[in-house]
């Protein structure tokens, strides 16, 4: 079966990492279990924090990232089970709460005995990413500082971008945006004529799809294809943006939609067909998860004359994402 969540890419990364820390947390839960401690893997950040004496609800938070609501509701808890004691104070508008004598012994052992080996192990786990995993989670825990997933999500949709689906009243924009492209870069040959030509025969009826990009005042800026060549294969195709919509990253935005609504449709592959003169545009397809391939080429290549670089899709988009992308035109 599918992954769905994996599937999705990044518009599911916060699934995906949910997923895997509780993947984690069950097992430190077993861990926290054997060294005979009565806590659980949320207790664990606010026993450290408090390693350094008394704080107020409000101050963890802050030390640990988490919710107020969040810390106090394991420091309910944790006071419950005699870990962490409230500490009288003169103020009674501040909560102030400190480890207990069991909340100490509990703290010594996890650091000197549950956390290394806890740490040990996530290690191993990581030992064979690429990259700096943990410099990584550094970075994007300092981006959302920056800008929250909704402002980005609100921000990632620049100028009102849409996408449409076909219809008869857009098939000459089909035609037209592609043939413009093509034959100022190259020449239109028998199988572009046939698609532009035949949309309903070569891309709709087969089980593809044609997508457009629309921009307030602008009209329809962008389309692209998912034609079938086989029973899972699609190829993307016949994407072409107008020189009208340069800037507005519709040819980014019109690819992000045309990628999510190919792995709805199972596609395996997912390719796609060009010129190295696409330079731009080979670079915008990297960077969203396409990657050179000389299968794709030998088994797809010869469709077009001008081919001379193939690519599937692999992965989701690179961390440079948010980069600006250029215009785009493709095959």
């Amino acid at each position: 079966m599918h992954d769905v969540i994996t599937d999705m890419g990044p518009s599911f990364l916060g699934s995906r990492l949910k997923r895997l820390a509780e993947r984690m947390q069950a097992g430190a839960m077993s861990a926290i279990a054997h060294a005979g401690l009565p806590l659980q893997p949320s207790h664990m950040a606010v026993l450290a924090a408090l390693r350094g004496g008394p704080m107020t609800v409000g101050q963890i938070a802050r030390a640990i990232g988490i919710s107020q609501p969040g810390v106090t509701r394991s420091v309910g808890q944790m006071i419950k089970l005699g870990i962490v004691a409230d500490v009288q104070v003169a103020d009674q508008r501040t909560r102030l709460v400190e480890l207990s004598p069991a909340g100490h012994d509990a703290a010594q052992k996890s650091a000197t005995d549950l956390w290394p080996r806890i740490g040990m192990a996530a290690e191993e786990l990581i030992a064979n990413v690429s990259g700096r995993f943990m410099s990584d989670l550094s970075i994007i825990e300092r981006a959302l500082d920056a800008e929250s997933i909704a402002d980005r999500a609100a921000r990632a949709r620049p100028g009102g971008l849409k996408i449409r689906e076909f219809e008869e009243a857009l098939a000459s924009d089909f035609h037209d945006i592609n043939a413009q492209w093509i034959s100022t870069m190259f020449s239109l040959e028998a199988t572009d004529r046939e698609v532009l030509e035949n949309p309903y025969a070569t891309i709709i009826d087969p089980g593809g799809v044609i997508l457009f990009v629309e921009a307030p005042g602008l009209g329809i800026v962008g389309t692209c294809a998912l034609q079938r060549t086989g029973e899972m294969s699609l190829e993307l195709t016949k994407m072409g943006v107008r020189e009208s919509a340069r800037g507005l990253k519709a040819g980014e935005f019109l690819l992000h939609a045309a990628i999510a609504r190919a792995k709805t449709l199972g596609a395996n592959p997912l390719y796609l067909l060009t010129n190295k003169s696409c330079a731009a545009a080979i670079h915008l397809y990297e960077k969203l998860g396409f990657a050179h391939d000389a299968e794709i080429m030998a088994r797809y290549g010869s469709r077009y004359q001008r081919c001379d670089v193939a690519m599937r899709y692999v992965q989701g988009p690179r961390a440079d994402e948010r980069r600006h992308a250029p215009n785009i035109t493709k095959s």
